[in-house]
């Protein structure tokens, strides 16, 4: 297996802007050669292809996508099927999403297009976060740029399938990065999540069997078909195959988006893009590998840290979104994530009883913490309060709002008392 990426193996060839994002250059680089072919192999060949590559979703659940695809289907009883792609990108610490929009949108287009074929849909919808104002208007432009070249709409790409593909720019909720909750907010209701059974598959968008994809998990495709799945799946360790966009930012020499691939050391990762952290890696404190809501990882065990699914599961984290957030000595570890706890008490749809009133006591009872005002039973306190909201609710929110804070009194539960007493004494 092949931890290093080259220049040759990217998929994303301009994820800094350094070129064009016009539709000419995208196809110099390569883009929409031969999509028509692709599709001539027919729709099982484009899931079984996908399958076969180790493709797991990248949005943070790390569900294989080819077998996501093969929920479909095959056959319509009379109903629309749908592709939606989920561009909300509201995790705090990450910003991969973004640069493919921007800077290479022609690769999510594209994709787009062979996802739809695949799943037998003719529509598609990407629902944009709100706040990406020039990431849709950039977005939208390549889909205009699109359409023109006859690469969307009836006979798209001279492929014999008819695709349309329309933007939805959301309103800046975080609660709407949950899938089902995006398809309310796609119909027009209030973003809160579905209960399942029925399944998006059997009944997402307007009650139609649907698919519901990351940005990068779809425009990663187009290239894997073309260069097989097998050389996708030489990049990482077993079921934990490819490339991966990775953004890190906090303590680090130079903070960066960057494809790499999976199973790359952590530390190689840091010393390798970003100088290494800041201060040294002695001035290291701790890491959340994953976006905000994965329980971070103490320095002491960061050299050991594999990036992918299993290594950081191992550890007791996750990589979900593959957004490092570093943190030096200099960190107030325990306001750090008061402050993570204040967003999701924030973002909470209110729906389910646990996290509705859980994550306002978790943020009320970290705010104690940070002051030292709290007590020492308080500490155990937070921890049952995040056990009764972990697994309690429909979307995976109340999950997010109680990692972090687990992480914490599990890596720096000497420091939270420290700060107690230290309060107390003064007192």
């Amino acid at each position: 297996m092949t931890y290093a990426l080259t220049d040759r193996d990217r998929i994303f060839t301009n994820l800094y802007g350094m070129h064009d994002r016009t539709l000419k250059v995208a196809m110099a680089r390569g883009h929409w050669d031969g999509t028509a072919s692709l599709l001539a192999k027919g729709r099982d060949w484009v899931v079984n292809e996908v399958k076969a590559s180790g493709l797991r979703g990248r949005g943070g659940g790390g569900f294989p996508t080819g077998m996501k695809w093969a929920f479909m289907p095959e056959e319509t009883d009379g109903r629309p099927a749908y592709l939606v792609v989920n561009a909300d990108e509201s995790e705090p610490g990450t910003c991969k999403d973004r640069e493919i929009m921007r800077h290479d949108p022609h690769t999510l287009i594209e994709g787009c297009l062979i996802a739809g074929f695949a799943i037998g849909a003719h529509t598609g919808y990407i629902y944009i976060r709100g706040e990406y104002i020039r990431e849709r208007e950039t977005l939208q432009a390549a889909i205009d740029e699109a359409y023109d070249a006859g690469f969307l709409g009836q006979n798209a790409a001279k492929t014999g399938w008819g695709f349309d593909l329309y933007i939805h720019h959301g309103a800046g909720a975080y609660i709407c990065g949950e899938e089902t909750a995006l398809l309310e907010s796609l119909e027009g209701k209030k973003g809160m999540p579905r209960m399942r059974p029925p399944f998006p598959a059997s009944a997402g968008l307007y009650g139609c069997p649907t698919t519901v994809n990351n940005v990068e998990s779809i425009a990663v495709v187009p290239t894997i078909l073309r260069r097989g799945a097998q050389w996708f799946s030489s990049f990482g360790r077993p079921n934990n195959a490819g490339t991966k966009i990775f953004s890190i930012s906090g303590h680090v020499k130079h903070p960066c988006v960057v494809e790499e691939s999976m199973s790359i050391p952590l530390t190689e990762l840091l010393e390798r893009h970003c100088g290494g952290v800041r201060g040294g890696w002695k001035n290291l404190k701790a890491i959340i590998p994953g976006g905000s809501s994965v329980p971070m990882l103490p320095a002491s065990m960061c050299e050991e840290a594999i990036m992918d699914y299993d290594g950081l599961k191992e550890l007791g984290s996750g990589l979900g979104t593959a957004s490092l957030i570093v943190m030096d000595q200099s960190t107030d570890i325990v306001k750090a994530i008061w402050r993570l706890s204040k967003f999701y008490k924030h973002e909470s749809c209110g729906q389910c009883t646990p996290c509705r009133e859980g994550t306002g006591w978790m943020m009320r009872i970290m705010e104690r913490l940070v002051t030292g005002e709290a007590e020492l039973k308080e500490i155990d306190m937070l921890l049952d309060v995040t056990k009764q909201v972990e697994g309690h609710t429909i979307c995976q929110l109340g999950d997010a709002a109680a990692w972090p804070i687990q992480g914490l009194v599990r890596h720096f539960r000497g420091e939270i008392e420290q700060r107690v007493k230290h309060k107390r004494r003064v007192a």
